[in-house]
């Protein structure tokens, strides 16, 4: 039933050999930034300048896609557990449970936002530092955060912007806590509710994969079900039960804020929680610089860049978040760009969540604020990796339990110029236009850092230790 005008294709998998792929549009809330467009890969071998996706007048278009986005909003999604998340194209046929977020178009941070809810949308509670993922996140009373066809998705909630890893540990010490009360009223129902079923509850508590979520949900609504005709001496642990049977379902939680916070003002919170070992997932959007309040300079802006507070170029290397908390030797520490590579971002953010204890996922986040041509801030983030300033690596302290060295780098050493990377953007460029010699300088001296920084984390890669030994957890 689908209309003339609607477009597919063939999806090309093995496993999937009866299903077609679409990229459908919005009509009505593309915002046009052309990020899309620029990322596509699918270029035509006839024609040259043309995509599988091209720029386009949106009113020669509209009607037309309306009737296809109508249409496109009836197709059932995929079975998630007959879909793979270890790779870019698949885990992109999985239903984003964040959409229309109303940020800046072609913001860098959403993209990420979006990944998590595809990944874990449905299982997934969300501590937000106040910023710009608290402003476009819970812009009430609408939100972009969705649900699915069951009714689950992320749950949110904004705490302060000096509180928010606290915030974020508090809810998983609750749900722990929550978890840990839960089983000791199985245990006093156990007879009532059967051995077989309450001993399989158990087990299938910490599944993450979604083979083993769905069954576990499955086991819950079955508990749930025989907790309505408990024993009236049991009727109150029945109840009891019955009112938080839903965290023996894995639940993640995500602590998520901007550099602002995590460098700056929540950095004291932040660091309690990856050093307390609860099994946290921390993402840092970092844009560098306080986007939301009007651009003021953070412990994240790199040296030479102009923002407000550094108007003559900051003066001061970059602070190195990631390094600090690799020293603990138990927090899973991650940098990626997704614009760079987005298979390492896939696999870090698989990694971080399926980590048993603190994660720390640092996001190349490219921003209105750095003075960009927004629909081009990929190939920003591919330059910033390619020049060496945005390494990408991935610190996992299980490999040290494995006798390998914790730390991969997943990129090559530098090869470009910083100044390749930095003047394209013109929070770097207006200072050779003010202060030429100052830009000169300050330039050299980030170059340096870049270069230091660089044989560091190669020199950490290489002698298979951090300095630091495994830690039990």
């Amino acid at each position: 039933d689908a209309p003339d005008s609607f477009l597919c294709k063939p999806f090309k998998d093995r496993d999937l050999t009866d299903h077609l792929l679409t990229v459908q549009v919005a009509p009505d809330d593309c915002t046009g930034c052309g990020v899309c467009v620029e990322a596509c890969p699918a270029v035509s071998k006839e024609q040259v300048g043309h995509q599988a996706i091209d720029m386009e007048p949106a009113a020669e278009h509209r009607d037309r896609e309306r009737d296809n986005f109508r249409f496109f909003q009836s197709i059932p999604y995929p079975d998630r557990t007959t879909i793979r998340q270890d790779t870019v194209k698949h885990t992109q046929t999985l239903q984003p449970l964040f959409e229309f977020s109303g940020a800046c178009a072609g913001c860098g941070e959403t993209p990420y936002l979006k990944l998590i809810s595809q990944l874990y949308g449905d299982r997934t509670i969300i501590a937000n530092a106040t910023g710009c993922s608290s402003i476009y996140g819970g812009n009430l009373p609408t939100t972009p955060w969705a649900t699915n066809a069951d009714g689950r998705g992320p749950a949110w909630s904004n705490s302060l912007f000096e509180d928010n890893a606290e915030f974020g540990l508090g809810i998983r010490v609750g749900l722990d806590e929550q978890r840990v009360v839960a089983e000791h009223l199985l245990g006093q129902l156990s007879a009532h509710l059967g051995g077989d079923l309450v001993g399989a509850v158990l087990a299938g508590a910490a599944a993450g994969d979604e083979a083993g979520l769905a069954a576990q949900r499955e086991r819950v609504a079955q508990l749930r079900q025989r907790l309505t005709d408990a024993p009236t001496d049991l009727a109150l642990v029945a109840r009891q039960l019955e009112a938080i049977a839903g965290v023996l379902v894995r639940r993640d939680v995500w602590i998520v804020g901007g550099d602002g916070w995590a460098y700056d003002i929540g950095f004291g919170g932040l660091d309690h929680v990856l050093s307390s070992g609860r099994d946290v997932n921390v993402l840092v959007l970092d844009t560098e610089v306080y986007s939301n309040t009007g651009g003021q300079m953070s412990k994240a802006t790199p040296r030479a860049a102009v923002a407000k507070f550094a108007t003559g170029g900051k003066s001061m290397a970059k602070k190195d978040l990631a390094r600090m908390m690799m020293t603990y030797g138990y927090v899973y520490v991650a940098a990626v760009a997704m614009g760079a590579k987005d298979e390492h971002t896939v696999r870090a953010f698989l990694e971080a969540e399926a980590y048993n204890g603190p994660s720390l996922i640092i996001a190349y986040s490219h921003c209105i604020a750095h003075g960009i041509n927004m629909t081009t801030g990929l190939q920003d983030q591919k330059a910033a990796v390619l020049s060496g300033y945005w390494p990408l690596f991935r610190f996992n302290p299980l490999l040290a339990f494995e006798g390998k060295n914790p730390l991969v780098l997943d990129s090559t050493a530098p090869k470009i110029p910083l100044s390749e990377y930095a003047y394209r953007q013109n929070r770097f460029k207006m200072l050779s236009k003010s202060k030429p010699d100052e830009a000169k300088r300050l330039m050299e001296l980030a170059q340096k850092d870049v270069h230091d920084r660089w044989k560091i984390y190669e020199a950490m890669s290489a002698s298979g230790s951090n300095g630091q030994q495994p830690v039990n957890g």
